[in-house]
């Protein structure tokens, strides 16, 4: 196989995935899903463009079996399966710049992969389906290009039994029903990672949010409960609706459409993130500050994480770290903590562990670790208590909008730091905090 066949994002965390040798545009993926029985027959139509001139095409897909290959409208016969890649070699060399469209036929009894980060990826519920995909858990249910830098498009159809609800990213625009069976349409027209992508199955029923009455720019919110959690999940998210109005005035308008929440009937061990919706379980369903945090900080993710999306894993911080951060912003709106009482707590917490962790590169068994989310919320503490209020917030909002459904990095967020703020040593002051394993002083 010649190099240029091979996935080359070069990304140290997730090394067996993803490709610079194309990227694709848009994901039109037709599932067919049966629940007794665990099995999908798929369909998945991909538009992409060649980076550079290859002989092959490398597609993520781990525990499916690939049927059919068409580029461009004619049957592929040269593919194979290898590990956890597809591997598509079409008669003549594909030029750079080309652009050009796979049809892949596949099926299987899709599972989560296990690795690093346990399970993620394709998982069946009790009675249903729950899509975690990050970070490499979306190669478990369609073929892709499978990193955070690929960023596209979607159309996700999903038939499935009847008497259930398919929830996935972006907006529902058809629903049709057929033998027992109903399909459900959405698109996803803002740009989207591949780990973000979602397929949520359950006896759910829609109920909307009511905006604040002093909301300036209200956004649609929609709970997918079943019927006897109602009223649990009204009364968790209540406050909801006001955190989306405390984080639209702190970082700017809301990045998407709609947002929804997905309430499992079974108990998750953490809410969970994909793009336009977090999915939480019935054991979340509270008015506890635990509870409220998690939910404040899986909202917040559309902001940091699902409109901006970091370029390598190792910037997981500007991910959780933010969100982390999100989560004391929102204290303080609510009059529980202010930031500065929930920066001493993290601190102090903190100081009590092992120091031996650089959050700005924390390597990839460590990227979930929960330091990676207080301490990069504390750089940010010691940047809000450097700058002020007055810079803080203003900087905060043109990292959101000039990366509006774009890629990031730390660096990018340094010289942005230093274009808004005269005189601000933004590396002097960050760098211990991301990359020196050695707690700084409290700020």
């Amino acid at each position: 196989m010649s190099t240029s066949s091979t996935n080359t994002t070069q990304d140290s965390y997730t090394p067996e995935h993803g490709s610079t040798v194309y990227s694709v545009d848009h994901y039109d993926l037709d599932l067919d899903y049966k629940l007794a029985s665990n099995k999908l027959s798929a369909k998945a139509t991909l538009y992409a463009t060649a980076g550079t001139k290859t002989q092959s095409i490398v597609l993520d897909l781990v525990g499916l079996k690939v049927l059919k290959v068409q580029l461009d409208g004619r049957p592929i016969q040269k593919f194979s399966q290898r590990r956890a890649h597809l591997v598509i070699v079409p008669k003549d060399p594909i030029a750079k710049g080309q652009e050009f469209r796979l049809d892949i036929r596949y099926e299987g009894n899709p599972r989560p992969r296990t690795g690093l980060w346990g399970e993620v990826g394709w998982e069946e519920l009790t009675d249903g389906v729950l899509v975690a995909g990050q970070p490499d858990g979306a190669a478990s249910w369609f073929p892709c290009n499978d990193h955070p830098s690929q960023k596209a498009s979607y159309r996700i159809a999903v038939t499935t039994d009847d008497n259930y609800r398919a929830v996935c990213n972006g907006k529902l625009v058809r629903r049709t029903s057929k033998s027992s069976r109903e399909t459900w349409v959405y698109e996803q027209r803002e740009p989207m990672a591949t780990y973000l992508a979602t397929v949520q199955i359950g006896r759910y029923n829609p109920v909307e949010l009511p905006a604040t009455q002093d909301s300036s720019s209200p956004v649609r919110q929609v709970v997918a409960v079943p019927a006897e959690l109602r009223g649990e999940a009204l009364t968790a998210l209540a406050e909801q609706p006001r955190m989306m109005d405390v984080f639209q005035y702190c970082f700017g308008p809301y990045p998407f459409s709609e947002y929804g929440v997905v309430v499992t009937q079974d108990e998750l061990e953490i809410p969970l993130e994909a793009q336009g919706m977090s999915i939480i379980g019935r054991n979340h369903l509270s008015t506890s500050w635990e509870a409220q945090r998690l939910i404040a900080h899986e909202l917040s993710h559309q902001w940091f994480g699902n409109s901006l999306t970091l370029n390598r894993w190792k910037d997981i911080w500007l991910h959780e770290g933010f969100a982390c951060y999100a989560e004391w912003v929102w204290s303080e709106a609510a009059g529980v903590m202010t930031a500065t009482q929930r920066a001493t707590e993290a601190w102090k917490k903190l100081s009590g562990l092992p120091q031996d962790i650089r959050v700005g590169d924390p390597g990839p068994e460590l990227m979930f670790d929960d330091r990676v989310y207080k301490r990069g919320a504390l750089a940010l503490h010691a940047l809000r208590v450097r700058i002020g209020e007055e810079q803080f917030f203003p900087l905060l909002q043109e990292w959101v909008a000039r990366f509006r459904h774009g890629n990031v990095s730390t660096e990018d967020f340094v010289k942005l730091a230093v274009e808004l703020v005269p005189g601000l040593k933004a590396t002097e002051l960050l760098g211990p905090w991301l990359y020196a394993e050695k707690l700084p002083k409290l700020p």
